[in-house]
């Protein structure tokens, strides 16, 4: 896998921004973390093909609202046009700049993953977002929801209790912000050869740009 490391040069996506990270020889002797290994390790499972060619890293954090306007109008089109077409897998990365709340619901998501349902619990998550800070999760708000993806919840609520994915949560913020990572929802959009970083929730065309840009 040829290393890949963050150039400083943004380019324009039609009137909106991204970053560009291109791929630097293996004779640079500076340290990188964007490997594919290190990009998708403690992340979600994959959504699609695990060979599809190009991987849609997604950072986000379970209140943010521009992370619920992508996901309520935009990821819908992107697994329809490129996910379920075998071209794009897509990973979900924590990172829950929003404080305790945040973390706790991404608890809940890996402990969904123990009873095979993550995608189901944190697409569940989504469609009940009730804003950033306003107290909805909840211990009682993450049972209604595993309720509703028909999760066993005493298995569910000893997970959560114990902590189990408390680390794993954690660890994921803190390689965001190595990586240079600062607002929610980002994307690190990436094939072999190159990594295409967009920043917010931007229009669906920005998206379609990049991943043409990587087929």
């Amino acid at each position: 896998m040829t290393r890949l490391y963050l150039l400083a040069i943004p380019i324009i996506i039609g009137i909106f921004s991204a970053i560009i990270i291109t791929s630097i020889g293996e004779d640079d002797n500076s340290p990188t973390l964007l490997t594919t290994e290190n990009l998708i390790k403690n992340g979600s499972p994959f959504l699609g093909n695990a060979n599809a060619p190009i991987t849609i890293l997604e950072w986000g954090d379970y209140q943010c609202t521009f992370c619920y306007r992508f996901h309520k109008n935009s990821l819908n089109t992107i697994l329809d046009d490129f996910v379920e077409q075998g071209k794009v897998k897509l990973v979900f990365k924590d990172f829950p700049l929003n404080g305790p709340d945040s973390i706790l619901a991404a608890e809940a998501a890996y402990c969904a993953e123990d009873q095979g349902k993550y995608w189901k619990y944190h697409n569940e998550l989504y469609t009940n977002w009730g804003g950033e800070k306003t107290g909805w999760i909840t211990r009682n708000s993450l049972n209604q929801f595993a309720n509703t993806v028909e999760l066993n919840l005493e298995d569910f609520n000893s997970c959560l209790d114990s902590q189990k994915y408390r680390e794993r949560v954690l660890e994921s913020e803190k390689f965001g912000k190595e990586i240079g990572i600062d607002a929610t929802p980002s994307f690190l959009i990436f094939n072999d050869e190159k990594i295409i970083k967009i920043r917010g929730n931007q229009p669906l065309d920005v998206f379609r740009k990049a991943i043409n840009e990587l087929l």
